[in-house]
C-alpha cells in the first residue's frame, strides 16, 4: 500500500469511528505533513483520494471537510465507536463491572435500572448552561483565583446558606469544592490513612467506597448492616478489638443501594464509639436532600462535636450529573485534604461553579427539590408494586426512605450475574449485587434505579427482569 493510501485510510478510520464528524474541518495539508511526517504531496493525495470516496469535499481556501453521502455514515459518524460492554463473570473484579455496566448504559439504547445516575432530564440544564454562558463572558472569572482550593467564594456561600437553612450552621472556611463527591471521599479517605491501613465499611455499600479504597492500596472489612437501622455499631466494636482501623466509611442517610436513614440513636452511638476509638468516620451524604419525609435527616457532621467526621455531598444527585461539583466539609482534618485536592487535582473548574451559585441564588432550588422529592417518592411505590407482582416467590425488597435505588433481594438460587447478562441481551441494565461488596454474599441481589418517570416501557422491562428471574431457579 502506499503512503498516501494508508494516510487516507487512517484518517477515513477516524471518519467512521465518530472522531471527525459531517462538516468538521480535517487539518490542514501543512499540519498533517508535520505531524505524520510526510511530504506535503502525500497529503494532498491522501485528502484527494478521501474526496474520490465521497467522505471529504474541498473547498478554496478553506481546506478539506467531511462530507459524507455515504448512506447511513453520517448519522453513525454523529457518535464515537466506544467499546461494547464485555461479558462479564462473577470472578472479576468491582471496578470492570461498573465499567461495564456504565458502558452498556451510554452505548446502547438500554432501558437504564441499572444505572447509578438519577434521570437527567428533572433537572434545569438549560438555566445552568445559560449561567455558565453568562459566566464565561465575565474576565474577572478568567484565570486560577477562584479555580484553586478551596473555590469560588460564592458557591462557598451558598453551600453554607444550604446547611443554615437546615437549621446546620457550618464555617464557610471549611468547605472544599471538588469535582464531584467521588473526589471528596478519595481525598478525604486519603487524609486520614495510608496504603495497606483496614477501612470498615457498610455491607452492602455503595461502590464508589471500595474504588475509593482500592485506588489508594487499603483493605475494605465489611460491617453487617441492617436494612433499616444501618451499620451494626456493636459489630464495628468486636471487629475493632480483632484489628485496628484506620477509618469508617458510611452513607447513613438513603444509603445506596439499601435506602434506609439510620435513627439518630445510632448515629450518636456510632460517634461515641469513634471517640473512643479514635477512628475518623467519611460521611458519603450525596442523597441527603432526597428524603421522603417532612424533615432532612440528621446528618453525622451535624452531630459531631470533635471534628472527626469528613463529610462529603455534591450537586451531581439533585442538581446536575454533567458538572461534577461537590464538596468536603473535613473537619479537623480540613488543611491537609485543602492540600491532597491541589495535589491531585489542583484546580475544580470555575464556570460550573459560578452556574450553580447562580442558580441557587436566583431559582427556586428548594421548590426544584420538591418536584424531585415528590416524583421520586411515587415512583418508589410504583417499582415496588411491579417487583412485588411480577418477581418470583421468595423476593424481598428494601424500603427505602429517600433517594432513587431499590435493592431486591432474589431467591438464592437465582445468580444475579446471569440475570444482569440475560436482561442485557433484551436491552436492559440491572446493577447486580456482587458490585456492592468485596465478598460473594450479594450474588442473588439486585439494584434498580426508579429515577427516570414511569412509562409503559420502564413497567415492561421491570415485568421482564421479574420474569428472567423466575426463569433462573433450579
Amino acid at each position: 500500500m502506499k503512503l498516501y493510501e494508508q494516510l487516507a485510510n487512517d484518517i477515513e478510520t477516524q471518519i467512521r469511528r465518530g472522531v471527525y464528524r459531517q462538516g468538521d474541518r480535517l487539518q490542514s495539508v501543512r499540519q498533517t505533513s508535520q505531524q505524520r511526517g510526510v511530504s506535503i504531496t502525500t497529503v494532498i493525495r491522501a485528502y484527494l483520494l478521501l474526496e474520490s470516496r465521497g467522505l471529504v469535499l474541498s473547498r478554496p481556501q478553506s481546506g478539506f471537510f467531511v462530507n459524507l453521502r455515504e448512506p447511513g455514515l453520517a448519522q453513525a459518524a454523529d457518535r464515537l465507536d466506544l467499546p461494547q460492554p464485555l461479558p462479564i463473570s462473577a470472578s472479576v473484579d468491582v471496578s470492570r463491572l461498573v465499567l461495564s455496566t456504565l458502558r452498556s448504559i451510554a452505548t446502547q439504547d438500554a432501558v437504564p435500572l441499572g444505572s447509578p445516575y438519577p434521570d437527567a432530564r428533572a433537572f434545569p440544564f438549560d438555566k445552568l448552561n445559560r449561567y455558565a454562558y453568562a459566566a464565561g463572558q465575565d474576565p474577572s472569572l478568567s484565570g486560577l483565583a477562584h479555580a484553586l482550593p478551596p473555590g469560588h467564594p460564592q458557591l462557598i456561600r451558598q453551600i453554607a446558606r444550604r446547611y443554615l437553612d437546615r437549621g446546620q450552621p457550618v464555617d464557610p472556611g471549611e468547605i472544599i469544592i471538588t469535582v464531584g463527591a467521588t473526589e471528596a471521599i478519595n481525598l478525604c479517605l486519603q487524609a486520614v490513612a495510608r496504603p495497606g491501613d483496614v477501612v470498615a465499611v457498610e455491607s452492602p455499600t455503595f461502590y464508589a467506597m471500595l474504588h475509593a479504597i482500592e485506588r489508594l492500596g487499603m483493605k475494605a472489612v465489611e460491617v453487617p448492616t441492617d436494612p433499616v437501622l444501618g451499620m451494626d455499631v456493636d459489630a464495628l466494636a468486636r471487629i475493632a478489638e480483632r484489628q485496628p482501623l484506620a477509618a469508617c466509611m458510611v452513607m447513613p442517610n438513603f444509603q445506596n443501594p439499601l435506602g434506609f436513614q439510620m435513627p439518630d440513636e445510632r448515629k450518636r452511638a456510632l460517634l461515641a464509639l469513634a471517640e473512643q476509638l479514635d477512628l475518623p468516620i467519611v460521611e458519603n451524604g450525596v442523597y441527603n436532600e432526597l428524603y421522603y419525609g417532612d424533615c432532612p435527616p440528621t446528618s453525622l457532621k451535624s452531630l459531631d462535636r470533635s471534628g472527626r467526621v469528613l463529610h462529603c455531598a455534591s450537586f451531581s444527585k439533585t442538581l446536575t450529573s454533567t458538572y461534577r461539583i461537590g464538596w468536603a466539609l473535613p473537619g479537623r482534618y480540613r488543611d491537609q485534604v485543602e492540600k491532597l485536592k491541589f495535589l491531585n487535582t489542583l484546580t475544580t473548574p470555575t464556570l460550573p461553579q459560578v452556574a450553580i451559585a447562580r442558580f441557587l441564588e436566583r431559582d427556586g432550588y428548594e421548590a426544584h427539590l420538591r418536584r424531585l422529592r415528590k416524583a421520586y417518592a411515587q415512583q418508589a411505590r410504583l417499582m415496588k408494586a411491579v417487583v412485588s407482582r411480577f418477581f418470583p416467590a421468595g423476593t424481598r425488597l428494601s424500603e427505602p426512605c429517600g433517594g432513587y435505588v431499590l435493592w431486591v433481594e432474589l431467591p438464592g438460587e437465582v445468580d444475579a450475574m446471569q440475570l444482569y447478562q440475560q436482561a442485557l441481551a433484551r436491552g436492559i441494565t440491572i446493577g447486580p449485587g456482587t458490585m456492592f461488596s468485596v465478598t460473594d454474599r450479594y450474588r442473588h441481589f439486585i439494584r434498580l434505579n426508579y429515577s427516570t418517570p414511569w412509562t409503559t416501557e420502564i413497567e415492561q422491562a421491570v415485568i421482564t427482569v421479574g420474569r428472567l428471574a423466575g426463569t433462573r431457579q433450579g
